[in-house]
């Protein structure tokens, strides 16, 4: 039995004991990570939930080092039965920019003039928005009026909306909400950056679509965002929760073009070989195997 995350524990842990078979559980991320610290009865809750599922797991898989480190402090999991086995996407081939009508596309969200700096994803505190809204205004008295900022995903904005137009820079930002997987390709194939400042990131899939999309990236130094994005190889990784550290990593991204060529060459390929599914089903293929042995040498 493989159960991800808290909310399968009672049914997971009941199949366990009912069919007498190993439980392995997978931890994408904690309640006491996202906020950091548990605060209230609901968090309690699920807190406890995570702890019960961890330590009726016969192993458990985590994301990163980061999550390992994570699990083990905060839901009491003995070190050595944790596997890191790291995520992965589908690197299927995106549309080039002569497989569509790339200017006009690109017209929808800047000028020509303008380079195009984005953000995809929820559009939560943790994901370190309000420390790229207060990077802006560094960007942009370096960039003058020649960079947009693109905010790609769905949920509430309008606090976000309110926070730009309090810095004077409402301007230069557009808030596009959901984006259809067929024009985000299109998207990212026009980009010129992709930031992802997160306060708060188990893993940072959203890293690895942008290596896919050869676009170059610029992350924050926490959780498993280190782990996927190699500073200096890979991509450009700033100081969490430091609006100074990712200006200068946003302005280093747009001015550097060559340096960015050579970055977004190296992601692409340790895309290829680092977090490809097959190279993930061998590593929990492997795991599997190990329990089900260990399994064989148990009387239950």
């Amino acid at each position: 039995i493989h159960a991800h995350d808290w909310l399968v524990t009672d049914a997971a842990i009941a199949l366990k004991h009912i069919f007498k078979l190993p439980l392995i559980a997978t931890i994408h991320a904690t309640e006491n990570g996202r906020h950091n610290g548990i605060h209230n009865h609901s968090q309690q809750y699920i807190n406890e939930k995570e702890k019960e599922l961890v330590y009726n797991a016969w192993r458990v898989i985590v994301c990163s080092r980061y999550m390992k480190l994570e699990v083990a402090r905060t839901l009491d999991s003995p070190w050595d039965k944790i596997d890191i086995i790291y995520n992965g996407i589908c690197g299927a081939k995106k549309p080039s920019r002569d497989e569509f009508d790339a200017v006009n596309f690109r017209r929808h969200f800047a000028e020509d003039r303008e380079k195009i700096v984005y953000y995809l994803g929820r559009m939560t505190p943790e994901k370190g928005l309000s420390v790229l809204i207060h990077a802006a205004p560094r960007v942009i008295a370096e960039m003058g009026d020649r960079v947009k900022f693109i905010m790609i995903g769905g949920g509430k904005t309008d606090y976000w909306k309110r926070e730009v137009w309090h810095l004077g820079v409402s301007e230069r930002f557009h808030f596009t909400g959901f984006m259809s997987e067929e024009n985000l390709d299109k998207f990212q194939a026009i980009a010129d950056c992709a930031v992802f400042p997160s306060l708060y990131e188990p893993f940072g899939i959203v890293a690895l679509e942008s290596f896919a999309a050869r676009v170059p990236v610029v992350v924050s130094d926490t959780g498993g965002l280190p782990e996927v994005v190699e500073h200096g190889r890979t991509g450009i990784v700033t100081k969490v929760g430091n609006p100074i550290s990712l200006a200068q990593g946003i302005v280093e991204a747009l001015r550097d073009s060559d340096y960015m060529q050579k970055l977004v060459s190296n992601a692409y390929q340790e895309l290829e070989y680092k977090f490809c599914w097959g190279r993930i089903a061998k590593q929990t293929d492997i795991v599997y195997q190990r329990v089900a042995a260990e399994r064989l040498q148990v009387v239950w």
